[in-house]
């Protein structure tokens, strides 16, 4: 009787190693999903990044998932990310006025629709207050969104300290006070 060696056994150790392999594969390139009524903020940001954002609603609308204001500071995070994507979930009504789409202004956008508790705008794109028009020379340049982005970020920073009735702050719920941009 002769004993079986390590090489004798190879082609299933092979065969073992080539299921795991597409195994481990498949399993890396399975699509993540977004959940629309718990999303998660990262998640959602990379699928924005690479294009492939594609949540749906339960009425199965491509659109917004349901963030929430525990979501601000997490959100707040890529505020001030310039990065340009290709796409941004809007409302099927939206008005797209051209101009890149930057990663940061579309997530101050998110905040904002959730401090108001409806679509801050039609489009994510700030504009210049005194704005005649929505032409893209009114849009806000890199520097501009940026100046937002701390504006924001003040303004959740401020809340986390209650208003009381000795509090003179005119601008103490409004982000964008006094600094002259305004959304679409």
């Amino acid at each position: 009787m002769k004993m079986k060696t390590l090489s004798d056994n190879l082609p299933i150790f092979g065969r073992i190693l080539l299921l795991v392999f597409f195994t481990l594969s498949l399993a890396s390139c399975a699509k993540e999903a977004l959940d629309y009524n718990h999303p998660d903020v990262d998640l959602f940001v990379k699928q924005l990044k690479a294009g492939k954002y594609s949540t749906q609603s339960p009425d199965g609308l491509s659109s917004m998932p349901k963030f929430t204001a525990e979501d601000i500071e997490e959100l707040l995070k890529y505020a001030e990310d310039l990065t340009v994507i290709p796409a941004f979930p809007l409302a099927p009504v939206s008005y797209s006025a051209g101009g890149k789409l930057r990663l940061g202004e579309c997530i101050l956008w998110t905040v904002e629709t959730i401090r108001l508790g409806h679509n801050a705008s039609m489009g994510c794109k700030m504009v210049h207050a005194d704005a005649e028009n929505y032409e893209g020379i009114y849009f806000l340049t890199d520097e501009e969104v940026l100046d937002a982005a701390a504006r924001y970020r003040r303004w959740w920073e401020g809340r986390k300290y209650p208003r009381t009735m000795w509090t003179i702050d005119p601008c103490y719920d409004e982000p964008l006070c006094g600094s002259g941009y305004m959304w679409w």
